[in-house]
């Protein structure tokens, strides 16, 4: 189906959505037409989605992370391909070269002393996997972590999040969990006591609304870990693989955890994998029961492939480079807007490219994304703060694009101002 009518256009589209509707999600599906994506997606490279009948849209949504390689990077789709004809699935008995080259190159890359990996398949799993790795090592079981927190929606993961609108309805939680300010060292040390396993922060905050915490905030709650016998796990599954301007966005803040989770663009945007990744002296715990923790579809070959194929990408192509310089730029140009727009824009924050706006007021969010949308860019929220909408296009986007995105973003500004400031005095 290369060349598609408008008539057989709108016949697919509406079909699809009937289908999201009666036999899927029909609350997302209401959704999705709210926010003008209730189109097809049909094709995606570098940092451009075509639907259906053929209409281009630049995204600045990334896949909430995935595609910092862009869509479909012709090196990892190859490196997939030719996996796929020597083994798709690994039957889990033999030596899997894919997971030791993948495991390698991860000690390689990672900061300091992190050396052993495991694989899942997603996000949550890598942070389930952590805490169980922590509480191993240390024969502990409580758990530090942040208000407004993001870290899956697993049951596991969803205890150690920070937003109760996800977890009051499925309580009773995992216990010996406490949740403290972001960016507080004081709430932090005030938490700790010597029963405390581990301390779990994201480096920013990603669904909490692009937080970032002061220089010294990481740096203390190490210090205050290792003087407490914690370990510290850094949730790097959206900040990771050059996102933030740096590989690891740790790196900014000279800070190495004893754990870290990695997961979204470690596929390369074409397979779903997840890690974790533990210094040698955590890892000593699996050491009575090496099959004490384990996954089927962990760490299978498709998935090991690409995501090594997508560390070379990261290195090869200076993406934490460009996603600097990029950032920077973008940055300049929405914070030029919120000048012009003060009433409608409370801040523009970020580092690197990810970014976050956050309005005066959650409603201007939802004028803002349909309208970007219908112009060709996308735009999402961040999902713990309404208020804020992000940008997080793949690494790989041009300035032009840049500018293309800004241009669709004051548009969309102006039409709130002409047609719904009534609503936001």
């Amino acid at each position: 189906m290369n060349i598609i009518s408008k008539d057989e256009t709108e016949e697919i589209t509406k079909d699809v959505f009937n289908k999201y509707k009666d036999y899927y999600n029909p609350m997302l599906a209401r959704l999705l037409k709210f926010s003008s994506y209730d189109r097809v997606e049909w094709k995606a490279r570098g940092s451009v989605v075509t639907d259906l009948s053929g209409k281009k849209f630049i995204d600045c949504g990334g896949g909430y992370g995935v595609f910092n390689m862009g869509h479909s990077h012709p090196k990892i789709i190859q490196a997939v391909k030719d996996q796929l004809d020597l083994m798709p699935l690994s039957p889990r008995v033999f030596l899997s070269k894919p997971l030791a080259d993948l495991a390698e190159l991860l000690a390689r890359i990672t900061p300091g002393d992190l050396k052993y990996s495991f694989f899942c398949n997603s996000g949550t799993e890598a942070v389930e996997g952590a805490i169980k790795l922590a509480r191993l090592s240390t024969k502990k079981t409580e758990i530090i972590a942040a208000i407004n927190a993001f870290h899956g929606k697993t049951l596991g993961s969803l205890s150690f999040s920070g937003r109760d609108i996800y977890k009051t309805p499925f309580e009773p939680l995992v216990g010996d969990v406490k949740h403290v300010p972001f960016g507080d060292v004081d709430a932090i040390r005030n938490a700790i006591t010597q029963k405390t396993a581990a301390v779990l922060l994201e480096p920013i905050q990603g669904e909490g609304g692009i937080i970032i915490p002061p220089d010294d905030y990481l740096p203390e709650v190490r210090r205050i870990c290792d003087e407490n016998n914690a370990l510290l796990i850094l949730d790097e599954i959206q900040t990771g693989m050059g996102r933030t301007g740096k590989n690891f966005a740790c790196e900014h803040f000279g800070v190495v955890p004893d754990i870290m989770t990695l997961a979204k663009a470690l596929g390369g945007g074409v397979m779903p994998i997840g890690a974790f990744i533990g210094t040698q002296k955590v890892w000593e715990a699996f050491a009575p029961n090496p099959l004490i923790h384990t996954s089927t579809f962990g760490g299978n070959p498709l998935a090991c492939v690409a995501a090594k194929a997508a560390l070379e990408v990261l290195i090869e192509e200076d993406l934490a480079v460009k996603s600097k310089e990029l950032g920077d730029y973008l940055i300049g140009k929405l914070s030029d807007i919120k000048l012009k727009y003060p009433e409608y824009i409370a801040d523009v924050r970020g580092i690197g490219l990810m970014i976050g706006v956050e309005f005066a007021s959650e409603g201007i969010g939802g004028i803002v994304i349909p309208s970007m949308v219908k112009d060709g860019v996308t735009a999402i929220y961040t999902l713990n703060n309404p208020k804020v909408i992000r940008f997080e296009p793949p690494l790989v986007i041009s300035k032009e694009q840049l500018d293309r995105v800004v241009d669709s973003f004051k548009k969309a500004l102006d039409e709130v101002k002409t047609k719904y400031s009534h609503l936001f005095k």
